[in-house]
């Protein structure tokens, strides 16, 4: 013999707070995620940083220089291409990592040879990586480049 089930005020209550607690865990762990990986600032002062950007693209577009990025095994071969050939700039800051994350950056540091550079890179899992790159043209021009790289094993 069954007896059916009464749903009652007691009832109903404890769904509706089970329902608004998991809604508040989720969201706060969501949160404390998005704050805990969250890289900070590109710059200090966005204001002072955009008084000089105008003049600083001008002059890195004036170099003419395209930059192609290849991935090798456990190699990323830089390749930076000018108006007459080949380009060997001073690479003052490379830095290889995540989009939303600092946790997995890896400071690179590159090896000339013929027209290229090459640096030795840990294993990377699947998804966006960006390369942050910073170099100095012969005539003390600062070029700065974020280039966006998929990898898919």
């Amino acid at each position: 013999m069954t007896k059916d089930f009464e749903l009652r005020g007691i009832h109903v209550a404890a769904i509706f707070c089970t329902a608004f607690a998991i809604i508040i865990s989720v969201n706060l762990t969501l949160a404390t995620q998005a704050v805990r990986t969250f890289p900070g600032l590109e710059v200090k002062n966005s204001y002072v940083a955009s008084q000089s950007f105008d003049a600083n693209r001008r002059a890195q577009e004036a170099l003419g220089w395209d930059v192609s990025v290849t991935i090798k095994e456990a190699k990323l071969v830089l390749h930076f291409q000018g108006i007459d050939g080949p380009v060997m700039p001073v690479i003052e800051l490379a830095t290889l990592g995540r989009a939303t994350t600092v946790a997995e950056d890896q400071n690179l540091e590159f090896v000339q040879s013929d027209d290229s550079f090459t640096a030795s890179i840990a294993p990377l899992r699947d998804g966006n990586w960006n390369l942050r790159l910073v170099a100095r043209a012969e005539d003390g021009t600062q070029f700065q480049r974020r280039i966006s790289l998929w990898v898919r094993s």
